[in-house]
């Protein structure tokens, strides 16, 4: 697979671009695009330059979601080339920068925070990285609304959207089709294989809760992504950060399990401590936090507990989470038909 890995020290870094070339003068694509930032930009005209490629060239970019580090260029790519650019309906809006959709999001961010239990002193911390960071989201692109089980034909090759949900509403696997031999890069094409983007990662498990506060339900809808990507019986997947990952089920299974001894820990809290909001239960997880963290710490926490609470296991009062059922089974909580 022939990646360009770009560097990203503002979240998770080493993002990873793919080139979708089938030769022989086929279309050029790119699945994801990286953060705007002028060191990220940089690496990624330099890595296409290598290939004898310019921004101008690229005919279709597909991202997986529409975070930052995954959609920032986008815009900026588009506008040099025209690229058609796909992207689940779910997250579309906010690729495109859609005005309502945004000033939306922003709104419900600075409620869940209210919601969450973050104190002021925090809360501003949290509101002025984000300004801070505002810039490398880029410029807003026109955007093809794609969803679960389409497919793109791009770059000659064929993707197929496998939506799967949590990290992002909008989060996309792209299933590979059968692909001719590409123009340089790392491994090539064995059986099936997906740009996975941040659904399951190498190192570490992605964010869910705070990552995109639009999912209802978050916990539930990234258990159920999991459970769809371990059925798939992926050969190899390529992620959004770092290198691939050639056993994928074994991944998201462990992400699976991650998640079921995180539930343990979240009802540990409630029972040592009694009832607690979302910053609190974050604080005795994670202990203190800077950056984006502060957002995402509170989300991890408020994820598992609203997945107790739908399962009968909490109750919600008064913005705190209290526990009614200590004897609960966490296997069947966080369930799996693995």
């Amino acid at each position: 697979m022939d990646r360009i890995s770009l560097g990203n020290e503002e979240f998770e870094g080493n993002n990873n671009a793919y080139v979708l070339d089938g030769g022989d003068g086929d279309a050029l694509a790119l699945v994801d695009t990286g953060i705007a930032m002028s060191d990220c930009r940089a690496q990624l005209r330099t890595g296409l330059a290598e290939r004898g490629y310019e921004f101008a060239d690229v005919d279709d970019i597909v991202l997986t979601h529409f975070h930052p580090d995954h959609a920032g260029l986008v815009g900026e790519i588009q506008a040099e080339s025209d690229a058609t650019v796909y992207v689940h309906e779910a997250d579309a809006p906010l690729v495109a920068q859609d005005t309502d959709a945004v000033a939306a999001f922003d709104r419900q961010r600075r409620d869940v925070l209210e919601e969450w239990g973050l104190p002021d002193e925090p809360r501003s911390e949290l509101l002025g990285f984000l300004e801070a960071v505002r810039e490398i989201q880029g410029e807003g692109a026109d955007v093809t609304s794609i969803a679960d089980g389409d497919t793109v034909a791009v770059g000659g090759h064929t993707l197929e959207a496998v939506h799967t949900p949590g990290h992002t509403a909008g989060l996309c696997c792209l299933e590979i089709g059968e692909m001719p031999e590409t123009t340089g890069g790392d491994e090539g094409v064995d059986g099936l294989e997906a740009f996975v983007g941040d659904a399951i990662l190498p190192v570490y498990t992605p964010n869910v809760g705070g990552a995109d506060v639009r999912v209802e339900r978050p916990l539930e809808k990234y258990l159920t992504s999991l459970e769809r990507i371990a059925d798939r019986e992926y050969d190899r997947v390529w992620p959004g950060h770092r290198d691939p990952i050639d056993d994928p089920t074994d991944r998201a299974l462990t992400i699976r399990d991650h998640h079921r001894e995180r539930t343990g820990n979240v009802l540990e809290v409630l029972t040592e401590h009694g009832p607690a909001d979302p910053w609190t239960v974050s604080a005795h997880l994670f202990g203190d936090l800077e950056g984006i963290h502060i957002l995402h710490g509170p989300g991890e926490a408020y994820a598992h507990l609203d997945h107790l609470r739908h399962e009968g296991i909490v109750a919600l009062e008064d913005g705190e989470y209290r526990l009614v059922d200590p004897d609960a089974d966490i296997a069947a909580v966080v369930s799996s038909t693995h």
